[in-house]
């Protein structure tokens, strides 16, 4: 399972992402009254838990339904508030469900910049000299594997921890971005890439290592 590609300009900008498979975090329980969870109200947006977790249910995670009535910001779906539904005890118990939130355009070009410094201060930090940097980053539930180019540009592959073919994958990538997006006369460096052939062949490829873990040369 191959959740997404990132692409980080040699400066570390985000200039390109593309979720491949998103997975669906839900977690739905019964609660009784008051809440043993904090909910925070931000700005009429979502609703969301600021303190305390149980059962899957995580500080962060966004409240999506309230006894099966999806949510719309900090109403219901039928225009009622939340707030108000949820500080009566009258209506307890209560049935919640929580999800992973989205990630935003803002979020993912914030974690790209954090990256490039990780990168660097693991490349000085390296025993060895002339270090590339990270490579692999591996935790319980993902692994992201890392390309970087002689001219800095670094190619991020996020994926589940039992799936191959990455190394070869990030090259393939590398190759379709020399052809489609180098190539291009309207292209300029370190701007956002937007070519549809780009973006085609990748998914194309993406799907097909994901099903067999084998890239066609």
């Amino acid at each position: 399972m191959i959740y997404g590609v990132y692409i980080v300009s040699k400066s570390g900008g985000l200039i390109f992402n593309i979720d491949h498979h998103v997975a669906k975090v839900e977690s739905e329980k019964q609660f009784s009254f008051p809440l043993d969870i904090k909910l925070d109200y931000e700005d009429n947006k979502k609703v969301s838990v600021s303190f305390g977790q149980r059962e899957g249910i995580n500080v962060g995670n966004v409240l999506t339904a309230v006894n099966n009535v999806p949510t719309n910001g900090t109403l219901l779906e039928d225009g009622r508030s939340i707030k108000d539904f949820l500080n009566n005890e009258e209506n307890f118990p209560v049935t919640l469900k929580f999800s992973r939130p989205k990630m935003t355009t803002n979020e993912r070009i914030y974690l790209a910049s954090m990256f490039y410094p990780l990168f660097a201060i693991a490349s000085q930090l390296s025993p060895e000299p002339k270090s590339s940097g990270i490579e692999l980053l591996e935790a319980d539930t993902f692994k992201m594997n890392c390309f970087q180019t002689l001219t800095g540009v670094k190619f991020i592959i996020v994926t589940k921890t039992f799936q191959i073919g990455i190394d070869l994958l990030l090259r393939k990538i590398y190759e379709l971005y020399s052809d489609y997006v180098l190539k291009n006369p309207f292209y300029a460096l370190e701007m956002p890439i937007r070519c549809e052939l780009f973006e085609k062949n990748l998914k194309e490829i993406l799907d097909q290592v994901e099903k067999t873990g084998i890239v066609n040369i």
